[in-house]
């Protein structure tokens, strides 16, 4: 048998908060609803849900907003790492995402090294570009100067 229930969180492969959903009866009263992932629906739970759904997306507008100004400082900065080089001018190694986390670092910037994308192992002198993935919907792109030591 089927229930509709009102989401409390967002549940994968299920909705978004506030989504009115129907569902089996054993996986709302066994699952959803003692995880405080649901709750059935009435009038005093469509508005509370309103409620946090305007305070969540307030702050989410705030994130964004922070998370997009740091993308523009990104965007305007250049990093330099030296690195030991053959004539060749290819690298002994090669540059890992934790150097780039330590040079962008002493600019002031704090970032995790998921947030760094290298699409292919530079093991050569020159200049790079590489992804930063802020947010899901929040990228920049971080110039990275490999110089002879």
């Amino acid at each position: 048998m089927a229930i509709e229930v009102v989401l409390l969180e967002d549940v994968s492969g299920l909705g978004k908060i506030g989504a009115k959903v129907r569902v089996a009866d054993g996986y709302a009263r066994n699952f959803l609803i003692p995880r405080k992932l649901a709750t059935s629906v009435t009038a005093g739970a469509l508005r509370a849900i309103e409620a946090k759904r305007g305070r969540q997306e307030k702050a989410d507008a705030e994130l964004k907003a922070a998370a997009e100004a740091l993308a523009e400082r990104i965007g305007q900065l250049s990093v330099t790492l030296p690195m030991q080089a053959g004539a060749d001018d290819k690298l002994y190694g090669a540059v890992h995402v934790h150097q780039i986390l330590e040079a962008v670092a002493k600019e002031g910037i704090t970032l995790e090294k998921t947030q760094v994308t290298i699409a292919e192992p530079i093991k050569a002198l020159g200049v790079y570009s590489l992804a930063i993935a802020l947010r899901p919907d929040v990228t920049s792109t971080l110039k990275v100067w490999i110089v002879r030591e």
